[in-house]
């Protein structure tokens, strides 16, 4: 009896990978292995890269409240020190498009703290 193979099934597969690997360069997007291991490769540093985007955002939010700060005598840890002794719920993305963009209403936060 000859050997049965669900060739249906391993097709559906590789089709699957290959459609996701559409749009990269060279062998990347047409040869099977090559894709495989690229697509694999690929959804680890998109993993990895979905934690470092939080931690990157929260340096420059803390950068741009220091920066914006420092103008009122303060430096940005006694800002926040002072910020959760007076209960004031305001978070790190909040401040920081305050200080930039808004430099008035930084102000009013930076005087209720003083």
């Amino acid at each position: 009896m000859p050997r049965s193979v669900n060739v249906v099934a391993a097709r559906a597969r590789r089709k699957k990978i290959l459609k996701l690997t559409r749009g990269q360069f060279g062998r990347r997007k047409n040869v099977w292995t090559v894709a495989k291991n690229s697509l694999e490769k690929g959804l680890l540093y998109a993993y990895r890269d979905r934690k470092a985007k939080k931690r990157s955002f929260r340096n420059l939010w803390i950068v741009r409240i220091n920066a914006g700060i420092r103008p009122y005598g303060m430096s940005y840890s006694a800002f926040m020190g002072k910020l959760h002794q007076k209960n004031i719920d305001l978070n790190r993305k909040v401040l920081a498009d305050l200080a930039m963009n808004h430099p008035e209403a930084f102000k009013a936060v930076v005087d209720s703290v003083k």
